[in-house]
Protein backbone atom coordinates (compact mmCIF):
# COMPACT_ATOMS: atom_id res chain seq x y z
CA UNK A 1 0.00 0.00 0.00
CA UNK A 2 0.78 3.67 -0.74
CA UNK A 3 1.57 5.69 2.01
CA UNK A 4 0.10 9.15 2.17
CA UNK A 5 3.06 11.27 2.14
CA UNK A 6 3.83 14.46 4.60
CA UNK A 7 5.35 17.45 5.04
CA UNK A 8 5.29 19.56 8.22
CA UNK A 9 5.84 23.28 8.83
CA UNK A 10 7.07 24.27 12.23
CA UNK A 11 8.67 22.38 15.03
CA UNK A 12 8.58 23.83 18.19
CA UNK A 13 6.65 22.41 21.12
CA UNK A 14 3.10 20.93 18.63
CA UNK A 15 5.02 20.32 15.47
CA UNK A 16 6.61 16.79 16.95
CA UNK A 17 4.14 15.53 18.56
CA UNK A 18 2.15 15.93 15.05
CA UNK A 19 4.98 13.81 13.49
CA UNK A 20 4.67 10.53 16.48
CA UNK A 21 0.80 10.63 16.29
CA UNK A 22 0.93 10.49 12.50
CA UNK A 23 3.82 8.01 12.62
CA UNK A 24 1.79 5.62 15.34
CA UNK A 25 -1.12 5.32 12.36
CA UNK A 26 1.42 2.84 9.34
CA UNK A 27 -0.52 3.97 6.50
CA UNK A 28 1.42 7.90 6.55
CA UNK A 29 4.72 9.02 5.88
CA UNK A 30 6.01 12.36 7.10
CA UNK A 31 8.83 12.83 4.36
CA UNK A 32 9.83 16.40 4.70
CA UNK A 33 9.87 19.54 7.59
CA UNK A 34 10.49 23.09 7.24
CA UNK A 35 11.46 25.66 9.61
CA UNK A 36 12.98 29.37 9.67
CA UNK A 37 15.98 28.16 8.09
CA UNK A 38 17.88 25.28 6.63
CA UNK A 39 20.14 25.09 9.31
CA UNK A 40 17.55 24.50 11.70
CA UNK A 41 15.22 22.88 9.54
CA UNK A 42 18.43 19.92 8.82
CA UNK A 43 18.98 19.86 12.49
CA UNK A 44 15.64 19.10 13.26
CA UNK A 45 15.33 16.70 10.44
CA UNK A 46 17.90 14.69 11.40
CA UNK A 47 16.76 14.63 14.61
CA UNK A 48 13.18 13.43 13.79
CA UNK A 49 14.82 11.14 11.48
CA UNK A 50 13.20 12.47 8.64
CA UNK A 51 14.50 12.83 4.79
CA UNK A 52 14.31 16.07 3.61
CA UNK A 53 14.30 19.44 4.88
CA UNK A 54 13.52 22.86 3.69
CA UNK A 55 14.74 26.28 5.26
CA UNK A 56 11.46 28.16 3.23
CA UNK A 57 7.93 26.43 3.25
CA UNK A 58 7.40 27.17 -0.22
CA UNK A 59 9.78 25.24 -1.10
CA UNK A 60 9.05 22.18 0.59
CA UNK A 61 5.31 23.14 -1.05
CA UNK A 62 6.51 22.71 -4.67
CA UNK A 63 7.20 19.20 -3.33
CA UNK A 64 4.81 17.01 -5.97
CA UNK A 65 5.49 13.68 -3.48
CA UNK A 66 3.69 15.30 -0.22
CA UNK A 67 0.27 15.64 -0.34
CA UNK A 68 -0.29 17.19 3.08
CA UNK A 69 0.83 19.87 5.13
CA UNK A 70 0.70 20.26 8.73
CA UNK A 71 0.69 23.69 9.88
CA UNK A 72 2.67 24.06 13.19
CA UNK A 73 3.81 27.34 13.31
CA UNK A 74 2.73 30.69 15.38
CA UNK A 75 -0.69 31.82 15.41
CA UNK A 76 0.24 35.38 13.21
CA UNK A 77 1.75 32.61 10.52
CA UNK A 78 -1.82 30.29 10.21
CA UNK A 79 -3.79 32.46 7.83
CA UNK A 80 -0.98 33.19 4.78
CA UNK A 81 0.84 29.65 5.11
CA UNK A 82 -2.69 27.68 5.35
CA UNK A 83 -3.86 29.90 2.42
CA UNK A 84 -0.48 28.94 -0.16
CA UNK A 85 -1.66 25.05 1.34
CA UNK A 86 -4.79 25.51 -0.49
CA UNK A 87 -3.48 26.98 -3.01
CA UNK A 88 -0.62 24.75 -4.09
CA UNK A 89 -3.56 21.95 -4.44
CA UNK A 90 -2.54 20.11 -1.28
CA UNK A 91 -4.71 19.01 1.71
CA UNK A 92 -4.33 20.85 4.97
CA UNK A 93 -4.10 20.47 8.87
CA UNK A 94 -3.57 23.55 10.78
CA UNK A 95 -3.08 24.44 14.29
CA UNK A 96 -5.82 26.19 16.45
CA UNK A 97 -6.49 29.62 15.87
CA UNK A 98 -7.14 28.73 12.54
CA UNK A 99 -6.42 32.79 11.29
CA UNK A 100 -6.43 35.80 13.05
CA UNK A 101 -9.38 36.79 12.76
CA UNK A 102 -12.83 35.90 11.32
CA UNK A 103 -12.71 37.65 8.14
CA UNK A 104 -9.37 35.54 7.98
CA UNK A 105 -11.16 32.54 8.90
CA UNK A 106 -14.07 32.86 6.37
CA UNK A 107 -11.66 33.12 3.33
CA UNK A 108 -9.85 30.45 4.45
CA UNK A 109 -13.26 28.26 4.74
CA UNK A 110 -14.42 29.45 1.67
CA UNK A 111 -10.95 29.09 -0.12
CA UNK A 112 -11.26 25.54 0.40
CA UNK A 113 -14.59 24.52 -0.61
CA UNK A 114 -13.45 26.22 -3.96
CA UNK A 115 -10.44 23.69 -4.03
CA UNK A 116 -11.67 21.18 -2.54
CA UNK A 117 -9.11 20.04 -0.30
CA UNK A 118 -9.01 17.57 2.73
CA UNK A 119 -9.02 20.37 5.71
CA UNK A 120 -8.74 20.26 9.61
CA UNK A 121 -7.83 21.73 12.53
CA UNK A 122 -6.59 20.52 15.88
CA UNK A 123 -9.18 20.35 17.99
CA UNK A 124 -7.88 17.14 19.83
CA UNK A 125 -9.76 17.36 23.00
CA UNK A 126 -12.73 15.85 21.05
CA UNK A 127 -11.15 13.19 20.43
CA UNK A 128 -10.89 11.32 23.88
CA UNK A 129 -12.58 8.11 24.07
CA UNK A 130 -14.97 8.75 27.05
CA UNK A 131 -15.85 11.73 25.33
CA UNK A 132 -17.21 9.57 22.75
CA UNK A 133 -19.07 7.92 24.54
CA UNK A 134 -20.18 10.85 26.51
CA UNK A 135 -21.78 11.80 23.18
CA UNK A 136 -23.43 9.14 22.38
CA UNK A 137 -25.14 9.23 26.07
CA UNK A 138 -26.21 12.36 25.10
CA UNK A 139 -27.54 11.51 21.78
CA UNK A 140 -29.26 8.50 23.38
CA UNK A 141 -31.19 10.76 25.91
CA UNK A 142 -29.49 9.24 28.78
CA UNK A 143 -28.40 12.24 31.17
CA UNK A 144 -32.42 13.93 29.90
CA UNK A 145 -32.90 17.38 28.67
CA UNK A 146 -29.65 19.78 29.39
CA UNK A 147 -30.22 22.23 31.56
CA UNK A 148 -26.70 24.06 32.18
CA UNK A 149 -23.14 23.23 31.12
CA UNK A 150 -20.24 24.82 33.02
CA UNK A 151 -16.58 23.90 33.80
CA UNK A 152 -13.12 25.52 33.12
CA UNK A 153 -9.76 25.38 31.35
CA UNK A 154 -7.23 25.98 33.99
CA UNK A 155 -3.29 26.28 33.52
CA UNK A 156 -0.43 28.11 35.65
CA UNK A 157 2.62 28.25 33.15
CA UNK A 158 2.30 32.11 32.94
CA UNK A 159 1.89 32.60 36.50
CA UNK A 160 4.97 34.62 37.22
CA UNK A 161 6.16 37.50 36.25
CA UNK A 162 9.21 36.43 34.81
CA UNK A 163 7.11 33.75 32.85
CA UNK A 164 7.28 34.90 29.00
CA UNK A 165 5.99 33.07 25.75
CA UNK A 166 5.50 34.61 22.06
CA UNK A 167 1.84 33.95 22.71
CA UNK A 168 1.61 37.02 25.07
CA UNK A 169 2.70 39.38 22.09
CA UNK A 170 -0.24 40.33 20.27
CA UNK A 171 1.20 40.68 16.92
CA UNK A 172 2.33 36.80 17.33
CA UNK A 173 -0.20 35.30 19.22
CA UNK A 174 -2.95 37.21 18.13
CA UNK A 175 -5.71 39.74 20.26
CA UNK A 176 -6.69 37.61 22.14
CA UNK A 177 -4.59 34.70 24.15
CA UNK A 178 -6.21 32.53 27.13
CA UNK A 179 -9.34 32.46 25.56
CA UNK A 180 -7.64 31.97 21.74
CA UNK A 181 -5.25 29.39 23.10
CA UNK A 182 -7.64 27.44 25.30
CA UNK A 183 -10.69 28.34 25.41
CA UNK A 184 -11.05 27.57 21.82
CA UNK A 185 -10.50 24.18 23.14
CA UNK A 186 -12.58 24.14 26.01
CA UNK A 187 -16.01 25.66 23.33
CA UNK A 188 -15.13 23.02 20.68
CA UNK A 189 -14.92 20.25 22.64
CA UNK A 190 -18.36 21.17 24.80
CA UNK A 191 -19.84 21.69 21.73
CA UNK A 192 -19.09 18.65 20.05
CA UNK A 193 -20.17 16.64 22.74
CA UNK A 194 -23.28 18.07 23.13
CA UNK A 195 -24.43 18.85 19.68
CA UNK A 196 -24.94 22.46 20.59
CA UNK A 197 -23.82 25.56 18.62
CA UNK A 198 -22.89 28.85 21.19
CA UNK A 199 -24.58 31.57 19.97
CA UNK A 200 -24.36 34.29 22.09
CA UNK A 201 -21.64 35.32 24.84
CA UNK A 202 -21.32 38.09 27.54
CA UNK A 203 -17.15 38.01 28.54
CA UNK A 204 -15.08 39.30 30.92
CA UNK A 205 -11.39 39.30 31.04
CA UNK A 206 -8.64 40.45 32.61
CA UNK A 207 -4.58 40.98 32.36
CA UNK A 208 -3.26 39.61 35.66
CA UNK A 209 -0.05 40.58 35.31
CA UNK A 210 0.14 43.62 33.47
CA UNK A 211 3.96 44.27 32.82
CA UNK A 212 6.38 40.66 32.70
CA UNK A 213 9.85 40.32 32.52
CA UNK A 214 11.05 38.50 29.34
CA UNK A 215 14.59 36.91 29.69
CA UNK A 216 17.29 37.79 27.32
CA UNK A 217 16.99 34.42 25.31
CA UNK A 218 14.61 31.93 24.25
CA UNK A 219 12.36 30.50 26.44
CA UNK A 220 10.24 27.28 24.73
CA UNK A 221 6.48 27.13 25.43
CA UNK A 222 5.85 25.17 29.15
CA UNK A 223 9.62 25.53 29.59
CA UNK A 224 11.61 27.36 32.46
CA UNK A 225 14.25 29.64 32.85
CA UNK A 226 16.70 29.73 35.58
CA UNK A 227 16.36 33.03 36.92
CA UNK A 228 20.58 33.00 38.75
CA UNK A 229 22.48 35.55 36.51
CA UNK A 230 19.40 36.05 34.17
CA UNK A 231 18.86 39.13 32.66
CA UNK A 232 15.25 40.54 31.53
CA UNK A 233 13.65 43.60 29.50
CA UNK A 234 10.25 44.58 31.02
CA UNK A 235 6.55 44.41 28.26
CA UNK A 236 4.10 45.05 28.70
CA UNK A 237 1.45 43.13 28.17
CA UNK A 238 -2.24 43.79 26.78
CA UNK A 239 -3.83 40.47 26.28
CA UNK A 240 -5.80 38.28 29.01
CA UNK A 241 -4.37 35.93 31.22
CA UNK A 242 -7.98 35.17 32.71
CA UNK A 243 -11.53 35.32 31.63
CA UNK A 244 -15.07 33.94 32.25
CA UNK A 245 -17.70 33.81 29.80
CA UNK A 246 -21.39 33.20 30.41
CA UNK A 247 -22.45 31.49 26.87
CA UNK A 248 -26.14 30.63 25.40
CA UNK A 249 -26.36 27.52 22.77
CA UNK A 250 -28.99 27.22 19.94
CA UNK A 251 -31.44 25.52 21.67
CA UNK A 252 -31.87 27.82 24.58
CA UNK A 253 -29.23 26.16 27.06
CA UNK A 254 -26.98 27.88 29.24
CA UNK A 255 -23.32 27.76 30.35
CA UNK A 256 -20.48 29.61 31.56
CA UNK A 257 -16.95 28.76 31.89
CA UNK A 258 -13.64 29.87 32.99
CA UNK A 259 -9.93 30.28 31.53
CA UNK A 260 -6.76 31.43 33.24
CA UNK A 261 -3.42 30.51 32.44
CA UNK A 262 -2.52 31.76 36.26
CA UNK A 263 -4.02 29.22 38.39
CA UNK A 264 -1.21 27.41 40.52
CA UNK A 265 -1.24 24.04 40.56
CA UNK A 266 -3.27 23.49 37.48
CA UNK A 267 -1.38 22.32 34.43
CA UNK A 268 -3.95 21.58 31.84
CA UNK A 269 -7.12 21.47 33.52
CA UNK A 270 -9.61 21.31 30.67
CA UNK A 271 -12.96 20.41 32.32
CA UNK A 272 -16.82 20.71 31.95
CA UNK A 273 -19.82 19.47 33.99
CA UNK A 274 -23.41 18.82 31.99
CA UNK A 275 -26.25 19.11 33.81
CA UNK A 276 -29.37 17.31 32.39
CA UNK A 277 -33.14 16.65 33.86
CA UNK A 278 -32.09 13.37 34.60
CA UNK A 279 -27.99 13.00 35.43
CA UNK A 280 -24.96 14.90 35.54
CA UNK A 281 -21.48 14.17 33.78
CA UNK A 282 -18.51 15.84 34.89
CA UNK A 283 -15.18 15.26 32.55
CA UNK A 284 -11.73 16.52 33.66
CA UNK A 285 -8.60 16.02 31.03
CA UNK A 286 -5.75 15.53 33.43
CA UNK A 287 -7.90 12.31 34.43
CA UNK A 288 -8.98 11.27 31.02
CA UNK A 289 -9.73 7.78 31.51
CA UNK A 290 -12.89 8.75 34.43
CA UNK A 291 -16.38 10.02 33.15
CA UNK A 292 -18.29 11.22 36.48
CA UNK A 293 -21.92 10.92 36.38
CA UNK A 294 -24.49 12.09 39.20
CA UNK A 295 -27.94 11.34 40.28
CA UNK A 296 -30.27 12.38 42.31
CA UNK A 297 -32.43 8.98 43.45
CA UNK A 298 -29.01 6.65 43.47
CA UNK A 299 -25.46 6.51 44.21
CA UNK A 300 -23.31 8.40 41.80
CA UNK A 301 -21.27 6.48 39.32
CA UNK A 302 -17.48 6.68 37.84
CA UNK A 303 -16.86 5.26 34.23
CA UNK A 304 -13.83 4.41 33.35
CA UNK A 305 -12.64 3.86 29.82
CA UNK A 306 -13.47 0.54 28.60
CA UNK A 307 -13.99 -0.96 25.30
CA UNK A 308 -16.26 -3.62 26.61
CA UNK A 309 -18.41 -1.08 28.58
CA UNK A 310 -18.71 1.64 25.53
CA UNK A 311 -21.30 2.13 22.99
CA UNK A 312 -20.91 0.14 19.47
CA UNK A 313 -20.20 4.19 17.99
CA UNK A 314 -17.33 5.01 20.74
CA UNK A 315 -15.84 1.56 20.79
CA UNK A 316 -13.59 2.47 17.80
CA UNK A 317 -12.05 5.48 19.41
CA UNK A 318 -10.15 3.62 21.98
CA UNK A 319 -7.58 0.81 21.37
CA UNK A 320 -6.35 -0.40 24.62
CA UNK A 321 -8.23 -2.67 27.22
CA UNK A 322 -9.88 -1.17 30.21
CA UNK A 323 -7.29 0.01 32.89
CA UNK A 324 -4.60 0.98 29.71
CA UNK A 325 -5.12 4.74 30.57
CA UNK A 326 -5.25 6.48 26.92
CA UNK A 327 -4.08 10.04 27.27
CA UNK A 328 -3.73 12.99 25.33
CA UNK A 329 -1.25 11.95 22.44
CA UNK A 330 -3.80 9.29 21.77
CA UNK A 331 -6.48 11.69 21.36
CA UNK A 332 -4.30 13.51 19.06
CA UNK A 333 -3.68 10.02 17.08
CA UNK A 334 -7.08 9.74 17.06
CA UNK A 335 -7.54 13.05 15.35
CA UNK A 336 -5.10 12.07 12.71
CA UNK A 337 -6.65 9.03 12.47
CA UNK A 338 -9.65 10.09 11.15
CA UNK A 339 -8.31 12.55 9.59
CA UNK A 340 -6.20 10.33 7.66
CA UNK A 341 -8.72 7.69 7.11
CA UNK A 342 -10.68 10.13 5.61
CA UNK A 343 -8.27 11.07 2.91
CA UNK A 344 -7.33 7.42 2.41
CA UNK A 345 -10.26 5.99 1.33
CA UNK A 346 -10.95 8.91 -0.96
CA UNK A 347 -14.13 11.04 0.50
CA UNK A 348 -15.23 14.53 -0.50
CA UNK A 349 -14.46 17.60 2.06
CA UNK A 350 -17.60 18.91 0.02
CA UNK A 351 -19.86 16.18 0.34
CA UNK A 352 -19.04 13.88 3.03
CA UNK A 353 -19.43 13.74 7.05
CA UNK A 354 -16.10 14.05 8.67
CA UNK A 355 -15.67 12.98 12.32
CA UNK A 356 -12.54 15.40 12.69
CA UNK A 357 -12.63 19.36 13.17
CA UNK A 358 -12.92 20.69 9.72
CA UNK A 359 -12.59 24.89 9.00
CA UNK A 360 -15.68 25.50 9.70
CA UNK A 361 -15.17 24.82 13.37
CA UNK A 362 -12.35 26.52 13.18
CA UNK A 363 -14.38 29.54 11.54
CA UNK A 364 -16.86 28.83 14.27
CA UNK A 365 -13.96 29.31 16.91
CA UNK A 366 -12.89 32.68 15.75
CA UNK A 367 -16.59 33.90 15.41
CA UNK A 368 -16.99 32.69 18.99
CA UNK A 369 -13.55 34.75 20.32
CA UNK A 370 -14.13 37.84 17.81
CA UNK A 371 -18.00 38.21 19.73
CA UNK A 372 -16.11 37.54 23.67
CA UNK A 373 -13.58 39.97 22.53
CA UNK A 374 -16.39 42.50 21.44
CA UNK A 375 -18.64 41.56 24.24
CA UNK A 376 -15.96 42.32 27.09
CA UNK A 377 -14.89 45.30 25.07
CA UNK A 378 -18.92 46.77 25.03
CA UNK A 379 -19.81 45.06 28.72
CA UNK A 380 -22.97 43.34 27.09
CA UNK A 381 -23.93 39.95 25.19
CA UNK A 382 -22.84 39.85 21.87
CA UNK A 383 -24.18 37.54 18.97
CA UNK A 384 -22.21 35.10 17.45
CA UNK A 385 -21.89 35.97 13.68
CA UNK A 386 -20.23 33.16 11.20
CA UNK A 387 -21.32 35.49 8.03
CA UNK A 388 -23.77 35.23 5.42
CA UNK A 389 -23.67 32.26 3.04
CA UNK A 390 -21.31 30.48 5.56
CA UNK A 391 -22.34 27.08 7.47
CA UNK A 392 -20.64 26.63 10.66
Amino acid sequence: MNKIKVGVIGTGFIGPTHIEAVRRLGFVEVVALAESSLEAAEQKAAELGIPKAYGNYKEMLRDEEIQVVHNCTPNHLHFAINKEIILAGKHVLSEKPLAMSSDESRELLELAKEHGVVNGVNFNYRQFPILKQLETMIKNNELGKINLVHGSYLQDWLLYETDFNWRLAPEAGGKSRAIADIGSHWCDTVQHVTGKQIVEVFADLATVISVRKKAIGNVATFGTQEMADQQYEEVPINTEDYASVLVRFDDGTSGVFTVSQVSAGRKNRLSFEINGSQSSAYWNQEEPEKLWLGHRGRANETLLADPALFSNEAKGSIHHPGGHNEGWPDALKNMMKNFYTFINEGKDPLKDQTNFATFADGHLSMCITDAILESHTNQKWVKVSVGQGVKS
